[in-house]
């Protein structure tokens, strides 16, 4: 017997988060049929107040509640340094080990033909903006340690060759193909204390 309608959206909605297959988004989507109205309700308050509530900062990329963020406004961060991450859960990441103190900028994606992400796509003239309106010294790329990120590592390693900056990527202690969503906060602490320079 196949599933109402509805029901079959709803596991068609589920399947386009990433690493849910069929068999998990007919979980989640059955798990919610044993929900209370109420429970529905508040995921649906919760999901539709996202585009209102939740703002990317017009200088760093990363996110917000409001005009300006967190990451701007902190005064111990250092205008010297400034950390090139894919995305916003990259820096909430690379924050929690209090490792680091500078400037972020969010790309919002890494080069991937294979996605069709090419560099018009990606927030790098305004890196190059902040670097000058900031005078910044060094620029630590912690990007993936995958075929896109080094592609996009080695593009934006050209692009800054014409500042009089120090460049310098993170190093991993994980193997080729790993991603940040799998790196714990201790691994990545050691990798943002031992990154190299690139040459």
């Amino acid at each position: 017997m196949s599933y109402p309608k509805h029901l079959r959206k709803l596991i068609a909605v589920f399947k386009r988060l990433p690493g849910v297959g069929t068999r998990t988004a007919e979980r989640h989507a059955f798990q919610l049929l044993h929900w209370s109205p109420q429970q529905r309700n508040e995921l649906a308050q919760a999901i539709s107040a996202i585009e209102e509530n939740i703002l990317h900062c017009r200088e760093c990329g990363c996110l917000s509640e409001k005009e300006g963020c967190h990451f701007c406004s902190d005064q111990r961060q250092s205008a010297e340094c400034i950390c090139v991450v894919a995305s916003p859960r990259d820096a909430c990441t690379i924050e929690e080990t209090g490792t680091y103190r500078g400037m972020y900028h969010v790309l919002e994606g890494l080069l991937s033909p294979v996605e069709g992400i090419d560099v018009s796509q990606l927030r790098i003239d305004p890196l190059l903006d902040r670097i000058k309106k900031w005078g910044v010294k060094e620029v630590i790329l912690a990007l993936d340690a995958t075929l896109e990120g080094d592609a996009t590592a080695l593009f934006l390693k050209e692009q800054l060759s014409l500042f009089s900056v120090k460049i310098s990527r993170i190093a991993f202690g994980l193997p080729m193909g790993s991603a940040f969503d799998f790196i714990d906060g201790n691994t990545l602490a050691r990798a943002f204390q031992g990154r190299n320079l690139l040459t």
